[in-house]
């Protein structure tokens, strides 16, 4: 047994909501997180997510961000009506500043970018304060961390390419060929 596997193993309740749309990842995640202890219970939807909120609010829950009938901050809120002290962490493909801080605002306690380790999931469920996570093994690069930037204005901006610009005092079609493409590693 691992050093994670005991602490898990522990805890008094060890029930897990795990929320994706992604099927494959969702049975992925939920095994490897079974298999160390955690007791999940899988869903696809907000729906489901939140009708499995309302049966026994979990101890904790992984949650995707964004998914086919809504958001995964809908099911946060539920979570922390339902169970205050339950411990919430998002995952997204799509992760940036702007929705890291919505989460954490929503009451999640971490946010990780999808494809997430199992393990990375598991200590972030179980970290507290006193025991921060290490520092990242690799943090992000300056063009990431610029291109986070710009993704966060213009969210703040209410995806308006223009006003986006004016503001970062950027062109406009700059700007624009920088939101066509992918996030910098």
């Amino acid at each position: 047994m691992t050093e994670l596997t005991e602490d898990i193993a522990a805890l008094p309740d060890r029930s897990l909501l795990v929320l994706d749309d992604d099927a494959p990842l969702r049975t992925r995640l939920g095994r490897a997180l079974e298999q160390r202890g955690f007791e999940p219970t899988l869903v696809g939807s907000v729906n489901d997510a939140l009708s499995a909120v309302r049966d026994k609010a979990p101890a904790f829950a992984v949650l995707d961000m964004r998914l086919d009938d809504g958001s995964g901050l809908k099911v946060v809120e539920a979570i922390r009506e339902a169970r205050p002290d339950a411990r919430i962490i998002m995952l997204t493909g799509y992760g940036n500043i702007a929705t890291a801080v919505q989460a954490v605002k929503a009451g999640a306690v971490d946010y990780l970018s999808k494809p997430a380790d199992a393990d990375d999931v598991a200590r972030a469920l179980l970290a507290t304060g006193a025991t921060a996570p290490e520092p990242p093994e690799n943090p992000m690069s300056a063009d990431r961390v610029r291109w986070e930037h710009i993704q966060r204005v213009y969210e703040l901006c209410g995806h308006n390419v223009s006003e986006t610009a004016r503001r970062l005092n950027m062109h406009r079609r700059t700007l624009q060929r920088i939101l066509a493409k992918r996030a910098p590693r």
